[in-house]
């Protein structure tokens, strides 16, 4: 379905003014971007312009700078620089560094947001020997239905995080929680591959916005690591 434009919007629902109504929490991150940029060009509505900009922060999170955002049409120096700072306020203050995971549905609601993106975005969060996470981080984007992850890409940063443990997670667009074959193929891959490196696969989480599928919690892992 086409996105309305925000002129389309009617006032109580553009984003600004569902924030200040009914609180941050339920803005979608474009919303939230469209806030921080104020306005889009003439030729681009701000939701659209903030549109382009995730897939860029998705992948460069906080290792965004100046050069990823300015080539975007609209993107001056102003604008610039209050992304890059909005990104640095919160590296400093809301990290995931000290989360503990005892259950999927601790990680859940720091994974969910990207339910809402076209593509398939795997996630892998390190973990220590104490069960917190370390960082959480975008492995790869994928198609519409596929998203295409090695184990080399994936463990990569929590050997260098000197991670004891990692938990996977990755949207369906469709909504669907069911695990593709491609899917439990992967996660025995990935289970197998931290075995070799001396890291505990913990889970697999398959989510849309409102809930998710645990391979731990489902008892998959068991049948993964056998198979």
């Amino acid at each position: 379905m086409k996105k309305k434009l925000i002129r389309q919007i009617p006032a109580d629902q553009r984003p600004r003014e569902k924030l200040l109504e009914k609180g941050a929490g339920i803005l979608s991150d474009r919303e939230l971007l469209a806030i921080l940029l104020g306005k889009g060009t003439r030729d681009m509505d701000v939701l659209a312009l903030a549109e382009k900009l995730i897939p860029v922060i998705d992948q460069r999170g906080f290792n965004l700078t100046v050069e990823d955002v300015k080539p975007f049409k609209g993107v001056g120096d102003a604008k610039a620089a209050l992304i890059l700072a909005a990104m640095e306020f919160t590296r400093r203050r809301v990290r995931p560094e000290g989360l503990k995971i005892t259950r999927p549905e601790d990680l859940f609601p720091h994974v969910r947001h990207y339910a809402d993106r076209k593509q398939e975005h795997f996630l892998c969060a390190s973990v220590n020997g104490a069960n917190e996470v370390i960082q959480i981080r975008v492995v790869s984007i994928g198609l519409v239905n596929t998203t295409q992850v090695h184990p080399r890409e994936v463990y990569a940063d929590p050997l260098t995080d000197r991670a004891s443990a990692i938990i996977v997670a990755h949207n369906h667009p469709s909504g669907d929680l069911s695990p593709s074959k491609s899917d439990i193929a992967m996660t025995r891959r990935l289970f197998n591959a931290g075995d070799i490196l001396g890291i505990r696969f913990l889970d697999h989480l398959i989510f849309n916005r409102d809930a998710y599928f645990s391979f731990r919690e489902n008892g998959c892992l068991g049948e993964v690591s056998s198979g």
